[in-house]
């Protein structure tokens, strides 16, 4: 459809929308992994039968200019995606074309009758929080941003040790205690699991230690969940960017974490340990070795993901705020 002389609005599909990330054709900022294509489709295909497709590229003649991984429910268009298996969405920009964008994209969708958007989770640095909210108040629609939650990032230094020194006196020594403590019980190894049959293999081992770990996860993971982690977790290790954390003692996989390694950042998505070795501190000693093989890699940034977990703060993660806007387009 075209919206504005120049410009037109192309619904797209997940095939299609694949064959933009990664090209060099199209440079567009896919700064969220959470709207990586394969992430999307996925999510669409368990969760999104209550809701009308809005997947649409927004082009200037051959060129995209942006995408709108958004659903419609009646009047009210929200992103593709939910809170609970989704830490952070945006819409997907070529940069220095926000402004464009999104004047092209209210225009369309009020042509389509949408009369509010609900977007959520957002970071501070998204396309929504620094470009569309004021150019929705600049339009004089009624526009409300509200903190919802938090997540926890850390800057990665270039070394362990300087990365111990980063923590206070307290964090610092039970590091230490717990690494010590854990060695004396028997040989300790931390293994990488990224190989794309050795994922769809062992993510079946994680799920029965993540049913282990608490009651809360137990409801968590019901048989729908299990079917989109299962799905999510190929989809992701087939574009090479899951992997699966393994903590042994004595050849034996005591706990596991699920992380994305993406851009450089190190993304904590999920975590399970064996309940009898909680003695052992074995969860947190899982992401204290994976931070450790993260700085060893070369890493910029661990993302302890959304929530406020105390072993989040324990580690040296800082709260980064996330917002939710509501957006009414009269």
């Amino acid at each position: 459809m075209v919206i504005k002389s120049g410009y037109t609005v192309i619904l797209e599909s997940f095939n299609s929308l694949a064959s933009y990330w990664p090209s060099p054709r199209f440079p567009l900022r896919w700064d969220c992994i959470f709207v990586l294509p394969p992430w999307l489709e996925v999510w669409w295909q368990h969760f999104g039968s209550m809701a009308d497709l809005y997947l649409c590229a927004v082009k200037q003649k051959e060129t995209i200019i942006g995408i709108a991984p958004l659903l419609l429910r009646g009047e009210e268009a929200s992103f593709i995606g939910s809170d609970n298996v989704c830490d952070y969405l945006d819409f997907i920009i070529a940069p220095g074309n926000a402004h464009e964008f999104f004047t092209i994209l209210l225009d369309d969708l009020i042509q389509k009758g949408i009369s509010r958007l609900s977007l959520r989770l957002l970071k501070p640095n998204s396309s929504v929080i620094t470009h569309l909210v004021g150019i929705a108040k600049t339009r004089r629609y009624d526009v409300s941003c509200k903190m919802e939650d938090i997540s926890l990032e850390l800057d990665l230094p270039l070394t362990w040790e300087a990365y111990l020194k980063l923590l206070n006196r307290k964090q610092r020594h039970e590091v230490r205690r717990k690494l010590r403590r854990i060695r004396e019980m028997g040989e300790v190894s931390y293994r990488i699991i990224d190989d794309n049959k050795a994922v769809s293999d062992t993510i079946h081992f994680f799920i029965t230690l993540f049913r282990k770990t608490n009651t809360d996860k137990k409801f968590f993971m019901t048989a729908e969940m299990e079917s989109f982690f299962i799905s999510i977790s190929k989809a992701i290790a087939d574009i090479h960017l899951l992997k699966i954390g393994m903590l042994d003692i004595d050849s034996k996989p005591v706990a596991a974490i699920i992380y994305f390694d993406y851009d450089n950042i190190i993304y904590l998505y999920n975590s399970a340990y064996d309940p009898q070795y909680s003695s052992l501190s074995v969860g947190f000693i899982s992401k204290i070795l994976c931070i450790k093989n993260s700085i060893e890699s070369g890493k910029i940034k661990f993302d302890f993901l959304k929530g406020a977990e105390e072993y989040k703060y324990r580690l040296g993660g800082k709260e980064i705020p996330l917002y939710g806007c509501q957006i009414v387009l009269k």
